[in-house]
């Protein structure tokens, strides 16, 4: 007589949904019947408490989900086959993370020793958007307010990252008992980019027993009745509310308008291709916008079209030639930075503008200025002034024209924003990229075209 083979146990990690067993779905319902044992907060027991029959079950507190992990293993290298389910969807703020994090800690490779399967259900932000209306119809993210386990500056970074971004937003864990101010803070630096009559939507317990829905304003969020079992929905820019039902709109007022017949493509679109105003096509239309009006500044580029200014004078070093614009862009090689200071060196008097994090401006009028490279600060030194600049912080250096007339050299950090730029006083330099090129060499700016390919978009 011989030993039978030691039968691999088996974790599921089961979403329930929103709460409600008739939005469960049938592979989450039919992995619970599967199961020898159950496990989880006794909260999401009772949702399932129907579906338990005789099977053995293991309640766990809010603060024990670590614990739930190491029953779960524990059970499952014994040979039984068990559910750890969570509330939603076991993958977004659910069970599923914090268990592969205790499997691969205890030596556990997939596909030995204990199967593991994730069973989907519908999140929160999912259930929550479908009892206000629709919306998440573009571009949405989640964020938890509880710092239990997150640090709240990279919460607070995360806020304003998205806000700013203008996503549609949902909540998570806003309030507690004890995590009062959270959602008042949230609200705080969600106001600094959004406008105060911003739609929210306010769900709690969403297709619970206890279901309850208020739709509200930004500014009087906090002030609303918010709990642990709240999630809360922010629109972007915009969203609406009509008749009770909170609306983001996909985007098609973007490419078409509305007429008897029914949906027009407007003049400059192509249904089924990028918009005019695409990856592609914004830098032509950011040139021939400056092109069209003599007055019009780089700077008025960059508020017109929401743009960091070194995108500004990509647009011009691409397009501006070809639009009629008069204004002209050329970036240096980051190998010849050095060589470009040089070069405003020789210009022996000159206007130096430093901007700083904050938005403060300094200007100052230098004569045969003395430019000192220590470490990663770039020292401007002359008889009156010493001003330092971080050099670590300049990804890109611009010789920039009006009229074929140097205007100056601008230098952008990362993110395309303005750090520092020199202009020439009293000397009129002439701007030619080719006779240019003996002092320091241009970089190529890319520009790719679209391909005629097949797409899976749809308009």
């Amino acid at each position: 007589m011989t030993n039978a083979a030691p039968t691999n146990g088996k974790i599921f990690l089961v979403g329930l949904g929103p709460g409600d067993v008739v939005h469960m779905t049938a592979r989450a319902r039919q992995a619970i019947a599967e199961s020898d044992t159950v496990i989880g907060y006794s909260t999401y027991i009772k949702l399932v408490k129907d579906l338990l029959d005789d099977k053995e079950v293991i309640r766990k507190g809010m603060t024990e989900e670590l614990d739930r992990c190491y029953e779960a293993l524990e059970r499952a290298r014994q040979g039984k086959t068990v559910a750890l389910v969570s509330s939603g969807d076991s993958g977004v703020y659910g069970m599923a993370g914090p268990t592969f994090e205790v499997l691969f800690e205890s030596g556990w490779k997939p596909g030995e020793d204990v199967d593991v399967e994730v069973v989907p259900g519908s999140s929160a932000i999912n259930a929550c958007a479908a009892l206000v209306g629709a919306p998440l119809t573009h571009d949405a993210c989640t964020i938890s307010l509880s710092d239990l386990l997150t640090p709240w500056p990279v919460i607070a970074r995360r806020l304003e990252a998205a806000a700013k971004a203008d996503f549609v937003l949902a909540l998570y864990n806003p309030k507690s008992g004890r995590r009062t101010g959270q959602i008042v803070e949230a609200q705080r630096l969600l106001l600094l980019h959004r406008s105060p009559d911003t739609p929210v939507a306010l769900v709690k317990s969403a297709y619970r027993r206890r279901q309850h829905i208020e739709l509200t304003r930004l500014e009087r969020m906090a002030d609303s009745d918010i709990g642990m079992l709240t999630t809360v929905i922010v629109g972007n820019s915009n969203t609406f509310v009509r008749d009770g039902l909170m609306v983001t709109p996909r985007g098609y007022a973007n490419k078409y308008s509305m007429a008897d017949s029914g949906l027009v493509v407007k003049d400059g679109e192509q249904s089924g291709r990028s918009l005019s105003m695409g990856l592609i096509g914004w830098r032509a239309l950011a040139a021939a916008w400056l092109a069209e009006d003599e007055k019009r500044t780089l700077l008025d580029a960059a508020s017109r079209f929401d743009m960091p200014f070194a995108e500004i004078l990509a647009a011009v070093s691409l397009h501006g030639e070809e639009s009629g614009c008069s204004w002209q862009a050329s970036a240096v090689d980051v190998e010849d930075f050095t060589k470009a200071f040089n070069w405003a060196r020789s210009w022996n008097r000159l206007r130096v503008i430093v901007r700083s994090e904050a938005g403060s401006v300094v200007e100052l009028l230098l004569t045969d200025p003395d430019f000192q490279f220590k470490g990663n600060w770039l020292n401007l030194i002359s008889d009156s002034a010493h001003l330092h600049v971080p050099w670590n912080k300049v990804m890109s250096i611009w010789v920039v024209a009006h009229h074929g007339t140097v205007q100056g050299l601008y230098c952008c950090d990362a993110r395309g924003g303005r750090l520092l730029n020199m202009q020439p006083i009293a000397a009129t330099i002439a701007f030619d990229p080719v006779a240019t090129a003996h002092l320091f060499r241009f970089s190529a700016i890319q520009c790719e075209t679209e391909q005629e390919e097949a797409s899976a978009d749809v308009d």
